[in-house]
């Protein structure tokens, strides 16, 4: 195996700009890989060979004529195949947008084009992000670079697929409600959410908009720092990003967590968690001890509500965010011959099964007579869940939880249940709902191997808090040392 992929993205970018390696050189390591493994994962919806490289020559002749260059000069990223690259395929992984080639760059593709990165490939995803699986893309089913009969966790799972098998050093993936942190569980990497409105959304296709943020993926606590210092900032083509000094979320990373007060809340370890998630957890509370950390029991007394709240709110907004695909505009468009038809046939035929199903909960949310009692209603729980959250902060600087309920499960397993697939994200979901950050990073392995992640909350906009924990934990482990063998 060729050393460079075993590298993370803070070394590679160190040695190319060092010139101890060179970016086409590096770029060629990952594209080879590609074609050496994706033909078993498919966590590729496109790859971007030919624009790949062409952007490893370019950062390579800057480093040569002693130019400035960004911080992630030359470091090959893979990117959530929902934000938009001017000129690349853009797909949703949806049969309505099957064919679309971005006409701008989204906002955090501009941040990293200034950086220096270098965009290897589009990741695959559930359609519009609905999923905790990626068995509801359009195209096919990405698997776990662990064990390829297990899913990689959705909707992000193509992004976590591509790190865990060392396809990409970093790659983007966009969060909902749990859709980078649980993939980054079931494929043993790191994946963060940061706070709502922390990152711009601007060229992201919305999902539900109030939830939706985009977030570093990595092997490495240190590199998802360093890529969210990229992203990160305001940007006023998008109304809900919030106008603040970014810190530098790798300053204070190697503080250590002795005297930090980690809580951990009754509600998310329950009976019914399974047996090895839960054995992994238990040790990694005593790492934490071990540091020097305290440990408190807290209260999150809405959490059993936070599945229902979740589905009628994301749905309800995907339901009208999805209205804009009608066959007319761009995408998609079905052989009709009156507009009416035009509609129904566009959409019946372009949207699979979980967008239709989604849509329907979320328009019947919003129809008349019914608002009030469940989206209203949602809105108004929505709240104590953020309450509770402002509460347990007052008592404690991290909360920590299981990322996901269970490891990574088989193929198929659950695709024909909607209900047990939703309650995948039961540990995430509320994150999203109170708008702070989360992260997980790999605590374990199952007694089969897969990988086991631990889920780390803050307070608004104290990312730097949640990045020194998980790294001081990294630091005492050996989790993200290990690899697939793929």
């Amino acid at each position: 195996m060729n050393e460079i992929i075993k590298m993370t993205a803070t070394d590679l970018a160190a040695k190319i700009k060092n010139k101890e390696l060179s970016s086409v050189e590096v770029t060629k390591a990952f594209i080879n890989r590609i074609k050496e493994v994706d033909p078993k994962i498919k966590a590729y919806v496109t790859v971007c060979e030919d624009y790949a490289l062409k952007q490893a020559q370019n950062s390579d002749e800057k480093i040569a004529k002693g130019e400035n260059v960004g911080v992630l000069e030359g470091v090959p990223i893979a990117i959530k195949d929902n934000i938009l690259i001017k000129d690349i395929r853009m797909t949703a992984s949806s049969k309505i947008l099957e064919n679309y080639i971005a006409p701008y760059d989204a906002t955090v593709i501009t941040k990293l084009k200034n950086a220096g990165a270098v965009f290897v490939g589009k990741a695959n995803l559930d359609e519009f992000a609905m999923g905790s699986s990626t068995e509801n893309s359009a195209f096919f089913t990405t698997r776990n670079p662990w064990n390829t009969e297990h899913i990689p966790g959705g909707s992000s799972g193509g992004s976590a697929s591509a790190v865990g098998a060392m396809t990409a050093p970093l790659a983007l993936g966009t969060d909902t409600g749990g859709s980078i942190r649980q993939p980054a569980s079931c494929c043993g990497i790191v994946g963060v959410k940061p706070t709502y409105g922390r990152v711009s959304r601007f060229g992201a296709v919305a999902f539900a908009s109030s939830l939706d943020q985009i977030g570093p993926m990595s092997k490495t606590v240190e590199d998802s720092a360093l890529l969210l210092n990229v992203i990160a900032g305001h940007d006023t083509k998008d109304s809900t990003s919030i106008n603040m000094e970014v810190p530098d979320y790798l300053s204070k990373i190697k503080d250590g967590v002795k005297g930090l007060k980690i809580g951990l809340p009754k509600e998310y370890f329950i009976d019914g968690l399974d047996t090895d998630v839960k054995a992994a957890l238990d040790k990694a509370i005593e790492v934490y001890k071990n540091l020097g950390a305290e440990i408190v029991e807290i209260s999150l007394p809405h959490t059993d509500y936070a599945v229902a709240v979740y589905y009628i709110i994301c749905c309800s907004e995907a339901s009208a965010n999805l209205a804009r695909y009608d066959g007319v505009r761009y995408g998609f468009r079905a052989e009709c011959t009156n507009l009416l038809d035009e509609y129904q046939k566009s959409r019946g035929q372009g949207f699979g099964a979980e967008v239709k199903r989604r849509i329907m909960l979320g328009t019947y949310a919003l129809s008349a007579g019914y608002y009030d009692a469940f989206y209203g209603k949602a809105q108004k729980v929505r709240t104590l869940i953020k309450q509770d959250f402002e509460k347990a902060f007052e008592k404690v600087d991290i909360i920590l939880t299981p990322s996901a309920p269970t490891p990574a499960f088989k193929i198929g397993e659950k695709s024909s249940d909607p209900l047990q697939m939703y309650l995948s994200d039961i540990f995430t979901i509320s994150c999203n709902l109170a708008a702070i950050p989360g992260m997980s990073l790999p605590c374990g392995f199952s007694q089969k191997g897969i990988p086991i992640g631990m889920q780390l909350l803050a307070k608004n906009f104290d990312e730097q808090t949640m990045f020194k924990t998980a790294f001081g934990y990294q630091q005492a482990t050996d989790w993200h040392k290990q690899f697939p063998k793929i």
